[in-house]
This record gives C-alpha cells, sequence and structure tokens, in this order.
C-alpha cells in the first residue's frame, strides 16, 4: 500500500468517527441535508475521502443518499423507532441473561467501575444527561460483548447500535431518564454478578422497556399539543 493510500485510509477513519459523533449527539440534526463540499471544506480533506467516510456512515444506516436529494442524516419514523427498541427490547435481554453465564468477574468488576464514570460524568452535566461512548466505554456494549454470541452481536452493533445510540443520546438530554437508567444499570449489574441469568434478561429488558415507554410518552404529549 502506498503511503498516500495509508494517510487516506486514516482521514477517512477519522471523519468517520467525527461525523458518527456528530450525528449521534444531534449536532448534526436527522433529515437535515449533507453538503459534501461545505464538510469537505469544514473539515479540511478531499471530497474522496470524505465519500469513504459517507458510505460507512450508511452502511450503518445513519446517512441515506437517494439520486435527487443527495445525502442526509436519517430520520426515523415514529413507528420505526418503537420497531427498534422492541427488537432491542428482545435482543438485549437475550444478551444480558447469557452474559450473567458467561462474563469473567473482571469484566463485571470493570463494568462496576465504568458506571462509576458514567455517574460522576451525569452529576458534572448536572443529571441532564447521559451521553455514553462508542464501543468499551458504553455500558450495553460491554453486556453485548459479554454474551459471546456473535450472532446477537452482529445484529444489535451494526445499524441498530448506532441507531439506538442517537436516540439514546437526543432523548437523554431533554428528560428525566439520565439517574433512572443508572440506577438501573445497577441492577443489572448486580444480577450479572449473582449469575442470576433469568433476572438479568429480565432487568434489561425493563431497562429498555421504560426508555421505549418515556418516547411514547413524549408523542402522546406532543399530539396532544398539536391538536
Amino acid at each position: 500500500m502506498q503511503l498516500s493510500e495509508i494517510t487516506s485510509l486514516t482521514l477517512s477513519d477519522r471523519i468517520f468517527e467525527q461525523l458518527q459523533t456528530a450525528i449521534v449527539k444531534g449536532e448534526i440534526p436527522t433529515g437535515s441535508k449533507i453538503s459534501e463540499p461545505e464538510l469537505a471544506k469544514a473539515y479540511g480533506v478531499s471530497r474522496g475521502t470524505l465519500r469513504e467516510a459517507l458510505s460507512r456512515l450508511e452502511e450503518r444506516h445513519l446517512v441515506v443518499r437517494s439520486p435527487n436529494h443527495g445525502a442526509r442524516v436519517i430520520t426515523l419514523s415514529y413507528e420505526e423507532l418503537i420497531d427498534i427498541y422492541q427488537v432491542r427490547e428482545a435482543l438485549g435481554g437475550m444478551a444480558c441473561g447469557l452474559a450473567a453465564e458467561r462474563m469473567s468477574d473482571a469484566e463485571i468488576a470493570d463494568l462496576k467501575r465504568l458506571l462509576d464514570d458514567h455517574e460522576r460524568s451525569i452529576r458534572e452535566d448536572e443529571g441532564l444527561s447521559y451521553y455514553q461512548q462508542e464501543g468499551e466505554l458504553d455500558f450495553h456494549y460491554r453486556i453485548l460483548k459479554g454474551s459471546r454470541n456473535r450472532k446477537i452481536l452482529g445484529v444489535l452493533e451494526g445499524g441498530l447500535y448506532q441507531l439506538m445510540r442517537m436516540y439514546r443520546y437526543q432523548f437523554s438530554t431533554s428528560s428525566p431518564r439520565p439517574l433512572q437508567a443508572l440506577k438501573e444499570h445497577r441492577r443489572i449489574v448486580e444480577a450479572l454478578e449473582e449469575r442470576d441469568a433469568e433476572l438479568a434478561d429480565l432487568l434489561m429488558r425493563r431497562h429498555i422497556r421504560s426508555a421505549r415507554k418515556s418516547i411514547e410518552e413524549r408523542h402522546r404529549k406532543s399530539r396532544e399539543q398539536e391538536e
């Protein structure tokens, strides 16, 4: 591989990560049109490098392209969002039950320390949001990985994982869920420590279901205000 190819690959990875974070955090709003010239200029990269990053975002279902409208950030309908939460509830619960049986003691101890870091972050933000970084710094990702089930991880780590991160963050910034979500995470870790697969499965399903119901309630109130 030529040096120029290595540099291009590195730049593409960097731009991909930056754009993904911006979309997840809502800095690039859902439904907004993506201007390749403007983004290339803003990030100081070539159009070719930017297109590589956009292609990866499309694979993650964060960006959609159409022949007449170009690239846009994904916009999920309310119904699609609820569908995703229902799938996440079923597979997430299953993954958590498996994790109770398969995670090592050291992994569970690390998970507890991660939640301590999350609690500090929430309190620094005065309880207003609960943003979890991607991968190993994400509580749900750790449990998915701990399930040791590649099929579950493959489904949730792809498009569903990123979409859930996006809506988790954007809904957490304007709802009372952050501290409640942290409490639920701690209860789940207790079940993992006890190696109670049935309880871990139940608590994770209940945790995701609570988040879904919060979204449903906000949607209902929004509809009432519009009428």
